[in-house]
């Protein structure tokens, strides 16, 4: 039995979530909270399986409430949201703060068809996640410790090549624990990083949930971020961050940016692995790839396909990673150079650049 605890303000709400679970037969609401710090003590309380979150929420708001629940009591959260634009960036800061799935909440039209299927399904796969970070220590850029974890790995004691050739494009996976590591990799890198950073997130929620998306990790981050468009050459985005748009493929060829409707691989769209294959075929020992925190394998034989290459090839490591599943494929297959928590991907890349230069 997977036990749920409900925080929502709204009775209508509650109502519709409390129906919806009561489908699954191997789902149960042991508990309603009705504000963020109502939801705190009966997490610590109940000790729930799920927490499904809502945002605004009255007295401590949902974004507050799942900090110090992952902080004291760290259990899987889904944030069952709407897509007003205060509340969808709420939401991302909950996702970087250790919430680990967004899910919109039913808009009183055809597309509620199946809601309450998806929300079962939902919680049932955030109930297999392992929560054990520690969110506020990494939002203020550090990892759990505060510093690079011993890996103990070779991986971890790579120093980078001698003579390597300039760094023309980065490229990022990520999908579970994204939006945090994303951020706290990005705001790492040094000022002045110039390769264009191409990324894929998965974000299993709908298109306006994504498309705020850029705006939020702009915010964060301080830099340029913006939804790839088709034809743009790769050349003209120096400096900038680009991000694979909601479902659709993003990958590279003949030096520009191309958006693809090819069919999803491993059921994602847009993919990791479609992007780093390409990445890998068009700059070979030109290229950095990165895989971070996420559930499944996407990503991880295209960055060993980066690596066959030459690319420099990096992976979070496990100690800061939300799930430890992509990145753990990857170094499984021997696809990671490097296995380091985001901050210290950074590093290695900006010591990457500086040392060969990039050219212009």
């Amino acid at each position: 039995m997977i036990r749920v605890l409900v925080v929502e303000d709204s009775a209508t709400m509650r109502h519709a979530l409390r129906e919806a679970l009561a489908g699954d037969p191997d789902l149960q609401v042991v508990g309603e909270a009705l504000d963020g710090g109502q939801a705190v003590e009966l997490v610590g309380r109940l000790r729930p399986d799920v927490v499904t979150m809502d945002m605004m929420l009255p007295t401590m708001s949902g974004l507050a409430a799942t900090e110090h629940i992952m902080a004291e009591f760290p259990t899987p959260i889904l944030v069952v949201s709407s897509a007003d634009r205060r509340e969808l960036f709420s939401t991302y800061n909950a996702l970087a703060a250790g919430a680990v799935d967004v899910m919109e909440k039913p808009r009183g039209d055809d597309s509620d068809a199946g809601w309450a299927r998806r929300l079962c399904a939902t919680v049932r796969l955030v109930s297999r996640i392992r929560v054990i970070t520690h969110p506020r220590a990494r939002l203020d850029g550090r990892s759990r410790t505060g510093a690079e974890p011993a890996t103990g790995g070779p991986a971890a004691a790579s120093s980078l090549p001698a003579g390597a050739p300039p760094v023309k494009v980065v490229a990022l996976g990520a999908s579970t624990g994204g939006p945090g590591a994303l951020t706290e990799l990005l705001r790492a890198l040094p000022a002045g990083f110039a390769p264009p950073v191409l990324c894929v997130q998965h974000i299993a929620a709908s298109e306006p949930f994504a498309v705020a998306f850029s705006d939020w990790l702009g915010g964060q981050t301080g830099r340029n971020v913006a939804y790839a468009r088709d034809g743009t050459p790769v050349r003209s985005l120096a400096g900038r961050v680009v991000l694979a748009p909601p479902d659709r493929h993003l990958l590279v060829r003949d030096g520009q940016l191309r958006l693809s409707e090819a069919a999803p691989r491993h059921s994602c769209r847009p993919s990791v692995d479609v992007l780093f294959e390409s990445v890998a075929a068009e700059y070979g020992a030109s290229a950095a790839g990165c895989l971070l925190t996420g559930m499944g394998r996407d990503g991880a034989l295209g960055l060993l396909q980066m690596r066959a290459r030459g690319g420099q090839t990096f992976a979070q490591d496990e100690a800061s990673c939300v799930v430890y599943g992509m990145p753990r494929e990857a170094a499984l297959l021997g696809a990671a150079g490097f296995v380091l928590p985001p901050a210290r991907i950074a590093g290695r890349l900006g010591e990457l650049v500086s040392a060969v230069g990039v050219r212009r």
